[in-house]
């Protein structure tokens, strides 16, 4: 896919929330996707893996491996991500952290993921994004997007969220917004953000419920205006994840998704 550089505006609101939800729908041209459509390990065209059980910055607990079918693979029309009680290279647990790093990145536009979470105390899936080019220094001074968190102690809420040089959450100044969700377990969910030059807009399901805008001061409060690529990951306990504890009941767990769609607007 060749990598676009576009910008976008949204139409008036509707009236109707079905019409407005068709009119917003058909706003965006599908630029690039990935169906999972194809059983195996995830297409290399498409995902490569960060590899390691470091605690990548948050304390995590597990070892993400590489291309391994017991972590990851395509099945039935869906991407599995496995989270499990395996010891590896020290660590209690395995799970896997797909990239499209250099591969599918993105500067604006509307990226969407229709998921379905894991359950359990101690899990911390998410879909997110970090630059590809680091251009304006290592984290946070180059930002990160946080499409979807959740944790496994809040089973009825999911999170969007930034983080910059200004605001992240190693000062206490992360911007961030959570919202409300009915059996993420058993449901699909559709978590996606819409990322222009003025602001990133955060929705479940097609209803918006966060915005963080340009501030216009610099890249300390907006570096979004560079490539990032995606990841989809399952972390075990950590800063966040792992705060009432690991259950170690729960494992096996899974992420299913079902597709991840990138749009540009018409």
């Amino acid at each position: 896919m060749k990598q676009a550089f576009f910008t976008w505006c949204l139409v008036g609101c509707c009236l109707v929330l079905a019409t407005a939800q068709t009119q917003h729908t058909n706003n965006w041209q599908l630029q690039w996707s990935d169906e999972f459509n194809s059983d195996g390990l995830p297409d290399s065209n498409y995902w490569s893996y960060a590899i390691g059980g470091d605690g990548w910055g948050n304390n995590e607990r597990q070892y993400y491996t590489a291309a391994d079918p017991q972590n990851v693979q395509v099945k039935d029309g869906y991407l599995h991500i496995i989270a499990r009680k395996q010891e590896k290279e020290g660590k209690q647990y395995t799970s896997a952290r797909l990239v499209t790093k250099n591969k599918v990145d993105f500067r604006y536009g509307r990226i969407a993921v229709r998921a379905m979470l894991p359950k359990g105390l101690g899990l911390w899936p998410a879909i997110w994004m970090l630059p590809s080019d680091w251009t304006y220094g290592e984290w946070p001074q180059s930002g990160e997007i946080d499409i979807m968190e959740h944790v496994g102690f809040m089973p009825d809420s999911v999170f969007g969220s930034v983080h910059t040089e200004r605001f992240n959450h190693t000062i206490g100044t992360q911007k961030t917004k959570g919202i409300g969700i009915k059996n993420p377990y058993t449901d699909f969910h559709v978590f996606a953000i819409e990322w222009n030059e003025q602001y990133i807009d955060f929705y479940v399901d097609d209803q918006q419920y966060y915005r963080f805008s340009n501030t216009v001061k610099g890249k300390e409060e907006w570096p979004f205006d560079q490539r990032f690529h995606l990841l989809l990951n399952i972390a075990v306990g950590g800063n966040w994840g792992g705060q009432k504890g690991v259950d170690d009941h729960v494992f096996p767990a899974t992420m299913k998704i079902d597709y991840v769609r990138y749009y540009l607007p018409k």
